[in-house]
């Protein structure tokens, strides 16, 4: 920044960090596209994969609530009722529907966006709405971004009032600014997870659903014609016998000559699968950084939540609530504003306790242990 020699006002300068690469088509070079393929993965991902999706679903719920405090007690009084009311579009109310559809947008797409709705010169609501619809333009100053959606003719424009738009980014990168999803690295683990689980299926079919092999030896001299014959009623007997069979009622199956019955592919043992598949588990779960007991993966018997785990999680979630506090500010500020109140607000995070849990781990840990304890005493 620099002034100039009047004494006005600062003046933006261009960045020199700022990428000049992009499209050789005119206008094209400046948008940026936030949806690609990665996002309808990622949805895809959580739809076939419930430890992801519970995932996600437990780091927006222990975000946790928040309380304003305003410096006028009309203000204060205002603000929390507007809070507790407000619309949120799709049949939602209060900022809390608001903030959790937010955050899960946030976790899966790495970016998330809202809008907030004003007419008559005062805030009617907040709603959110799909970011992987949406394409960023680099504005003129280096500090600016626009949003940009569909016009009137389909065509990709700036959206007409961004002021009130809420934006917000996920662990942004130099390579990735506009936000990095939870589930960035995990496509690859997942898709093998899922032919793992698609095996598994197609095995116990197989072990559910069995075919035989029924092999008749016969003379060696025998006459065609009769072998043929003797194969075919051998062939309907057998039909009766398993159509029978299907429909609840025991008929034996009475042949003459060296008949074998085999069961097709019936010495293949069904591969053990629970080393692999919690190995894949382990890095997905790792990635989410919830403990794996908070997940339903009962791993181990001592599993607990420790000091360190409690430190490390309240880390990760004060981090989401770094995220999404400027856009909670924005969104209080700009209600105090259109009503003429003092628009100073602080954001009062509830205090994150997870001692509820690791009580409940306790609790499961002494169960598991009586259970073990109760089994080996059946044995001896």
């Amino acid at each position: 920044m620099k002034r100039n020699k009047k004494g006005g006002g600062p003046v933006a300068m261009a960045c020199q960090l700022r990428s000049s690469n992009g499209y050789s088509l005119g206008t094209l070079r400046e948008y940026v596209p936030l949806g690609t393929g990665e996002e309808q993965l990622y949805r895809q991902m959580r739809e076939v994969i419930p430890v992801l999706d519970a995932a996600v679903g437990k780091l927006v719920r222990l975000t946790g609530g928040f309380s304003v405090q305003c410096k006028n007690a009309q203000a204060q009084e205002q603000l929390e009722r507007f809070l507790r009311q407000m619309p949120c579009g799709y049949g939602q109310i209060g900022i809390d529907s608001f903030l959790n559809a937010y955050l899960d947008s946030l976790l899966t797409y790495g970016r998330a966006v809202g809008e907030i709705l004003v007419a008559d010169g005062r805030v009617q609501g907040v709603c959110w709405a799909d970011v992987t619809a949406l394409e960023i333009c680099q504005g003129e100053n280096p500090m600016e971004v626009v949003l940009c959606g569909p016009d009137s003719r389909g065509r990709m424009a700036p959206l007409p009032y961004p002021h009130l738009l809420l934006f917000a980014t996920l662990n942004p990168e130099p390579k990735h600014p506009y936000g990095v999803s939870l589930f960035r690295g995990m496509p690859f683990l997942a898709d093998i997870l899922m032919r793992i689980y698609q095996t598994i299926g197609t095995n116990w079919e197989r072990a559910g659903n069995v075919r035989y092999s029924v092999v008749c030896k016969g003379e060696e001299n025998a006459d065609p014609l009769t072998v043929q014959e003797r194969g075919e009623q051998l062939a309907r007997e057998w039909a009766r016998a398993m159509e029978d069979g299907r429909n609840g009622m025991v008929r034996d199956f009475v042949a003459v000559g060296d008949v074998q019955i085999k069961v097709i592919g019936g010495d293949a043992p069904i591969p053990d699968s629970q080393v692999p598949v919690r190995q894949i588990l382990e890095q997905l779960v790792a990635k989410t950084g919830l403990p794996p007991f908070l997940l339903g993966l009962n791993w181990s018997s001592t599993e607990r939540m420790s000091a360190q785990q409690v430190d490390l999680l309240t880390s990760e979630l004060w981090a989401l609530r770094r995220t999404v506090e400027p856009v909670i500010r924005k969104i209080c500020r700009m209600y105090l504003a259109l009503e003429g109140l003092d628009d100073r607000v602080e954001i009062l995070w509830d205090e994150i306790s997870l001692q509820d849990m690791a009580e409940q781990a306790q609790a499961q840990l002494r169960m598991a242990q009586a259970e073990q304890l109760r089994a080996q005493g059946q044995k001896q």
